[in-house]
């Protein structure tokens, strides 16, 4: 089985001051994470050394089978498709919504290249596959937030990626805006051929049963791993989040609420 991710005794340093330590996390093939953890907890530098944005003082890191040290970072990144909500910002507003999701085939913000037929043809496609058929032609700025977060995961898509990074893809989404989103996020997952998402999500409701493994990171480090269904308990998340809280599942979904 091939190793997506592979970190073995991995801390970094800022200022002399850990904000990762000791991180020790396999992702195989075939297999979704959720990553959970809170502001501050460590997330995204995790995220930036798994793009290789970031170098580990310490321990060794193996992305897609390539060894950090021992592989261009620069071509390991476009076999890799990251989503964050900060992404929106980014982009041109008067993109149309095509062109959006074909500058991910060049890892740029903004297209600036000249597409052929068969880029629009894949652009189309994944659109449709993601529900957003509907939006080919609209100028990005006309989007509501939910439709321009699927448009970014089209646009994560465009390259083909073995692994597929949504960070907080939900973040500022309404209800309905969530569900639709996290529908699409579902089929993606069950695709036979499709990438190893990695979900990053501060809310236990958005993780899914595609999910079948869940990391939670405390103050730079891992507070567990495992088995979604061990990982989300009351016992342990009450442990996690430092205040009792209770966890209940609902179609296959666990709901936290804090308790008295």
């Amino acid at each position: 089985m091939a190793t997506i991710i592979d970190m073995q005794g991995v801390s970094w340093k800022r200022q002399k001051e850990n904000i990762l330590y000791n991180v020790n996390w396999q992702v195989y093939q075939g297999e979704h994470w959720a990553v959970l953890g809170l502001n501050g907890s460590g997330k995204t530098t995790l995220l930036n050394m798994i793009n290789g944005y970031i170098w580990p003082t310490q321990g060794k890191v193996s992305v897609l089978d390539q060894s950090f040290g021992k592989t261009d970072l620069r071509e390991l990144r476009k076999s890799i498709g990251w989503v964050s909500s900060s992404l929106q910002e980014k982009v041109k507003v008067t993109d149309n919504t095509e062109d959006v999701v074909i500058s991910g085939k060049y890892a740029s913000i903004g297209l600036y290249e000249n597409p052929n037929n068969e880029d629009y043809q894949k652009a189309f496609k994944i659109m449709d596959k993601l529900g957003s058929g509907h939006l080919i032609g609209r100028a990005y700025q006309t989007c509501s937030q939910g439709e321009k977060q699927k448009i970014l995961i089209a646009r994560g898509l465009m390259g083909s990626p073995e692994l597929l990074i949504l960070d907080e893809p939900c973040n500022g989404l309404d209800f309905h805006s969530r569900e639709e989103l996290m529908s699409s996020v579902k089929q993606l997952a069950m695709q036979k051929y499709g990438p190893t998402i990695i979900y990053v999500t501060h809310h236990t409701e958005e993780i899914l049963p595609v999910f079948s493994h869940t990391l939670l990171i405390h103050q730079g480090t891992i507070f567990d791993k495992g088995e979604t269904a061990n990982i989300l308990t009351s016992e342990n998340l009450s442990r996690f989040f430092e205040m009792t809280v209770e966890i209940k599942w609902h179609k296959e979904r666990a709901w936290m609420t804090l308790q008295n």
